[in-house]
């Protein structure tokens, strides 16, 4: 085998830097004009939609949000740069993901709003259910893509991890297993600094994530996560050698958790105003933007559409989501396997007699 690459470590792969400027050679010269105004359009909507969520959570339409401002360059960057039959293995933070494949607002809106189970509408989109749990879908992506590899299919899993599921033992156990099977899978972590209230540095004690790599025996990049032709470059590099029987890729995307961890959080109490607003100066639709104006790509035009887009995502979310009727209770049995047993039946008929006395 060779030796893995471990491109970046100090300096992340950049394409634009914070103002919009080229730099470096890596500029994705095969992306067109329509391909470049599509990404920033899936990212203006992105950040509409990711208000739109945060209200409708305080209004009580929702159960819980986590917000994803700040990390709209890596999602959209990451997943424009696959086929559609790549399968993505989500943790609970990638709305610029589900906003490029094309699914519906409206069906997110319900399962944060709690009106649909465990979102199993996005596999229509060859994206599995979005996981809670920490890291554990790691594994599902290292074992879909020794699957297709055993069919001979030449598609690719993505999981999309956070920094802080370099705590959990799923995460490496998914690593080791992919390495060795050599795996067609890409293990994209977004490092936005804070787990919550622990901060990046705190959840390994190496210098960087994307080094980890070199351990498990897999490439290894390390990209920044606020530009998104970086994060574009990086994720097409990683599908191209997984797909030409190269083995896995750890990429760590550097980037920043604009909000809370969840509308159930309270930022301010773990980060100081000034580390804000440092990350706020390299805004990653600000510098999208400033270089496809400056490239005469983003015209007036192009922002009216983006514009009306973003608005028609708006509202179909909160036409579809607020005062939703609830979803029958006894759904819930219909979800568990393909066939009922005879427990789940009689669990189901219990739950119906209560339901029946508490009406």
């Amino acid at each position: 085998m060779t030796d893995p690459e471990l491109r970046g470590l100090d300096a992340p792969l950049q394409v634009l830097d914070p103002s919009g400027v080229v730099v470096g050679d890596r500029y994705p010269e095969k992306l067109t004009a329509e391909q470049h105004v599509a990404m920033l359009t899936a990212m203006r909507v992105t950040r509409r939609l990711d208000t739109e969520f945060i209200n409708l959570q305080r209004q009580g339409q929702l159960a819980l949000y986590p917000s994803c401002l700040g990390q709209e360059a890596a999602q959209v960057g990451a997943a424009t740069s696959l086929r559609s039959t790549d399968w993505l293995f989500p943790q609970y933070r990638e709305l610029g993901a589900f906003i490029v494949r094309g699914v519906p607002p409206e069906a997110l809106g319900q399962m944060w709003r709690g009106t649909c189970y465990g979102g199993v509408e996005t596999t229509d989109y060859c994206i599995a259910p979005v996981n809670i749990s920490i890291g554990t879908h790691a594994l599902h992506a290292a074992g879909y893509a020794m699957g297709i590899s055993f069919d001979g299919v030449d598609d690719v899993a993505v999981a999309f991890l956070g920094d802080g599921s370099m705590s959990q033992g799923d995460v490496h156990e998914a690593l080791n297993m992919a390495s060795v099977a050599q795996a067609p899978c890409v293990f994209f972590v977004q490092n936005n600094q804070w787990a919550i209230s622990v901060p990046a540095e705190r959840q390994t004690g190496s210098d960087t994530i994307a080094q980890k790599a070199f351990g498990y025996g897999m490439a290894g990049v390390r990209c920044d996560g606020n530009d998104v032709l970086a994060c574009y470059v990086a994720m097409s590099e990683a599908v191209e050698r997984a797909r030409a029987g190269g083995g896995p890729t750890l990429i760590e995307a550097v980037t920043y958790r604009m909000g809370a961890h969840t509308t159930s959080d309270d930022p301010t109490r773990y980060r100081s105003d000034e580390e804000l607003q440092a990350w706020a100066a390299r805004d990653p639709l600000a510098r999208y933007s400033a270089h496809l104006t400056a490239e005469a790509v983003w015209k007036d035009d192009e922002e009216a559409r983006a514009n009306a887009a973003a608005d028609h995502a708006v509202t179909r979310l909160r036409d579809h989501v607020f005062d939703a009727p609830e979803p029958d209770p006894l759904l819930v049995f219909d979800h568990v396997l393909a066939e009922r047993t005879d427990e789940l039946e009689r669990q189901r008929q219990q739950l119906a007699r209560e339901i029946d006395l508490d009406e």
